[in-house]
């Protein structure tokens, strides 16, 4: 360990948690078995409602090719990409928000999560009912997006039962906050999510202390069975699927989000295979990237996150998750908090520049590890050396 004052590296030191999602459907919309493909765990999957009284959790790699080359050219002794926690909790359903179907223990399960992905169902399976007769997916979509927002109504109006005593006293605070709770209460009562009100940088700092369900971004999820996840690829989906999809993709537009197709149940099916077999299954079918890679980059995408990269003297390759914007001391607070107090520098490549140079040492020579400092604002693709005193 480097005496006070000696710069020092991130070998050995512990991590933080990675981001989570929330994953919210219907009974039977395929969800718990989309997250038994992305974490290869074995959470119950069932055809009725309620199987998942517990939430399973599981972290998921992100899948990231710049990893891959950067171990190629280090040789280092691990390799350790960045990754995405997975909540699945039950099903909902009409009245979720009001304790139907133990509903309000299941959101309690999700209101910790950065984001929410929606799954809706876009297959026909005549052994897997639909506990609503059809498949709707813009309707399901509807359904979940309800009970969502009257579960919010809810915790607002207890929030202003708790604020409007010391706000009647004259307590400042207490009224800002009632104020923004009557706007968010008339909102949420339109049948609008929190995240879609207009809020000055103060309120919206209040509002995220709020926790609610609605403030969160939202990622959709369209589930089609294999056949149609094909014919999707190949730009051919069947008239049915590309009516679903057109429905979801109008809300997510509106939403200013994405829309990502996926085969839940292949994905569990490719989830048992080697890497290889798995690849060699998608080109022969036409498939260049595989719905729960897209999964992940879209949920990226979605909280504006960027990857950066260390190369712990060459022992580790490790990929690191931090907000767009983030400075390099917080950066280096992602790799362990000793090093955010006492942040001396951050020496920085770019991941193209190291790889065009062939080494470290190439690109030193070539000027283009640079050496930056506080205020320097990580960007996505560094590879990125920090020193630090402890």
């Amino acid at each position: 360990m480097p005496r006070k004052g000696e710069p020092g590296e991130a070998e050995g030191l512990v991590t933080r948690m990675s981001l989570s999602l929330g994953l919210v459907g219907l009974p039977n919309s395929g969800k718990s078995t989309l997250f038994n493909a992305l974490t290869r765990a074995r959470a119950m999957v069932a055809s009725y409602p309620f199987t998942t009284i517990e939430p399973n959790v599981g972290v998921v790699q992100v899948p990231d090719r710049r990893l891959d080359d950067l171990a190629r050219l280090v040789k280092p002794q691990k390799v350790t990409p960045t990754t995405v926690e997975f909540v699945d909790v039950a099903g909902l359903v009409r009245g979720a928000s009001t304790g139907e179907g133990l509903g309000n223990q299941f959101l309690g399960h999700i209101r910790n999560v950065d984001a929410v992905v929606l799954v809706a169902r876009c297959f026909l399976d005549p052994d897997i009912p639909h506990m609503y007769g059809s498949i709707d997916p813009v309707r399901d979509v509807g359904i979940l997006a309800t009970e969502l927002a009257l579960a919010d109504l809810a915790t607002v109006e207890r929030r202003i039962d708790h604020v409007r005593t010391p706000a009647r006293s004259g307590e400042k605070q207490a009224q800002r906050e009632l104020m923004l709770l009557a706007r968010l209460r008339d909102h949420l009562d339109q049948g609008q999510p929190a995240r879609t009100l207009p809020l000055e940088p103060e309120e919206a700092e209040l509002l995220a202390t709020f926790n609610l369900l609605t403030a969160k971004p939202v990622l959709y999820v369209a589930n089609l069975d294999e056949q149609d996840f094909v014919a999707l690829a190949a730009g051919s989906p069947l008239p049915a699927t590309a009516g679903w999809l057109k429905g979801l993709s109008g809300l997510a537009g509106a939403e200013g989000t994405s829309l990502v197709s996926i085969a839940a149940k292949l994905e569990m099916e490719l989830a048992e295979l080697s890497p290889e077999e798995a690849r060699e299954y998608l080109d022969s079918v036409g498939i260049e990237e595989s719905g729960l890679d897209k999964l992940v980059q879209a949920s990226y995408r979605l909280l504006n996150l960027v990857t950066f990269f260390t190369t712990t003297g060459g022992k580790e390759v490790r990929g690191w998750t931090v907000t767009a914007g983030t400075k390099a001391p917080r950066a280096a607070g992602k790799v362990h908090t000793d090093m955010e107090r006492g942040f001396i520098r951050a020496e920085v490549v770019s991941f193209h520049d190291l790889m065009a140079a062939g080494s470290l040492a190439a690109a030193r020579e070539r000027g283009q590890v640079r050496v930056e400092g506080r205020d320097y604002v990580v960007q996505d693709g560094d590879v990125v050396h920090f020193r630090f005193a402890v």
